[in-house]
């Protein structure tokens, strides 16, 4: 796809789904982003993450330039905003700096400086703007219908024993110090985002080679792809269905003290009308996952750097304790997050080695394992919760073994052996 059918197809994307929440009665993607433009920004830390990844494709000099208006004009817009009686928040310079510099590389420079420049500018708008369109689809999954499978999954999640409610109690036993880290991490995603593909791209200005894959194109497709299992199983999470916050529509107030009790005849439970179905399969996890594998090595397989590993895989483990102890998720919701992160992973990964029958199997295997967890949790949930033990040993078994192969195909120290022609990198 070319980029200017790229761009068009974005910007249709966008006026659709603005369309569609006007239509609804909710904000859209083109008025959030007006109001980072113009008023007062939804997020202090997405358009900054969106700048700093726009940056890899400049020289330092331009780096400082481009970060010294960002800053000025970010100072004006919050004393602005604070007279005016507003929040004491930012975010308006960075996007205005971002748009700025796209349209200073695209009308005034020329070369490589351009090519690169427009690219890790695009990047950076496309992490915005994937947050935008994110916070629709989180209407669509309300849209979509009534019901929810929370009585479903909450069976399955006996099989693993039933994380979310051990955790929840653990975050609450460790205080309010914990659970604000916690808090942090989980909300600050895209920042650690932001600093794993910033170092994988430090050396495209230098060398003027982009690698043919990166950790923005993974939460790029993840983003895409996982959000419709919401539609087909939706799920609203153990603290909303099971505990406090279900608006009087929860089956009880058990989350986290009390595992409810077996359900031998679960269906489907109507729920509000606002409360966002996007627990199945947990994004999180996934997205936390693509940091902490892309935190390992370099584009071009050297490790990376003590500090970063150490840093992707606090990250990873931090989202995994806040999914669960904040009551956001089940352990189901987890696994399947997981094999998600690892299965399109396996799509991107190191496009110059083509596709081969050991990538084809293990891409493969990751659908049916996604697949076959579902339809457990769908249907074989009274079965999980009366076996726990062989059904999570079962599971996690499987689980186990596509980690396996997936770490022999990627990270073993003997690669697998690819014949295949080179691909076209996304």
């Amino acid at each position: 796809m070319s980029a200017t059918a790229l761009i068009a197809a974005v910007a249709a994307t966008l006026v659709v789904l603005q369309i569609v929440a006007s239509h609804k009665g909710f904000e859209g993607p083109l008025h959030s982003l007006w109001q980072d433009f113009a008023g007062t920004p939804k997020s202090v830390s997405v358009p900054w993450a969106g700048l700093a990844l726009a940056l890899v494709g400049l020289s330092w000099r331009r780096r400082f330039r481009t970060v010294g208006v960002a800053v000025a004009i970010d100072a004006v817009c919050a004393l602005i905003r604070v007279l005016s009686g507003g929040p004491m928040t930012v975010g308006n310079g960075a996007v205005i700096a971002l748009t700025g510099l796209a349209l200073v590389a695209w009308l005034g420079w020329e070369g490589a400086d351009k090519r690169h420049a427009l690219r890790a500018a695009a990047l950076g708008a496309l992490l915005i703007l994937a947050t935008k369109v994110g916070d629709v689809w989180l209407h669509f999954t309300v849209m979509a219908g009534p019901n929810v499978r929370d009585r479903y999954v909450v069976l399955a999640d006996h099989a693993f024993g039933e994380p979310s409610w051990v955790m929840g109690r653990v975050i609450e036993a460790l205080g309010p110090v914990v659970y604000g880290v916690l808090h942090w991490v989980y909300i600050e995603l895209p920042v650690a985002a932001m600093v794993v593909a910033a170092w994988q791209l430090r050396k495209v200005v230098a060398t003027g080679i982009w690698p043919g894959h990166y950790l923005v194109r993974t939460f790029l497709v993840l983003g895409v792809v996982g959000p419709v299992v919401y539609l087909l199983f939706p799920v609203v999470g153990p603290m909303f269905a099971f505990g406090p916050d279900g608006h009087g529509l929860q089956i009880g107030d058990y989350w986290p003290h009390i595992v409810p009790p077996v359900d031998y005849h679960p269906k489907p439970l109507p729920f509000d009308n606002a409360t966002p179905r996007n627990c199945m399969p947990s994004m999180h996890t996934a997205w936390a996952t693509a940091v902490f594998l892309h935190s390992r090595r370099g584009a071009d397989g050297t490790p990376a750097p003590r500090w970063l590993r150490w840093g992707g895989a606090f990250w990873l483990l931090a989202t995994l304790s806040a999914t669960l102890g904040f009551g956001y998720h089940y352990g189901a919701d987890l696994l399947a997050g997981a094999v998600l992160a690892l299965t399109i992973e396996s799509v991107l990964r190191a496009p110059e080695r083509g596709w081969n029958r050991a990538r084809v199997a293990l891409v493969g295997a990751g659908c049916a394992l996604l697949t076959g967890l579902l339809l457990a949790y769908r249907y074989l949930a009274v079965q999980m919760a009366d076996y726990p033990l062989p059904a999570g040993i079962i599971a996690l078994a499987a689980f186990a073994g596509f980690v396996w192969a997936f770490h022999r195909m990627w990270f073993a120290r003997t690669p697998v052996t690819v014949t295949a022609q080179p691909v076209a990198a996304l």
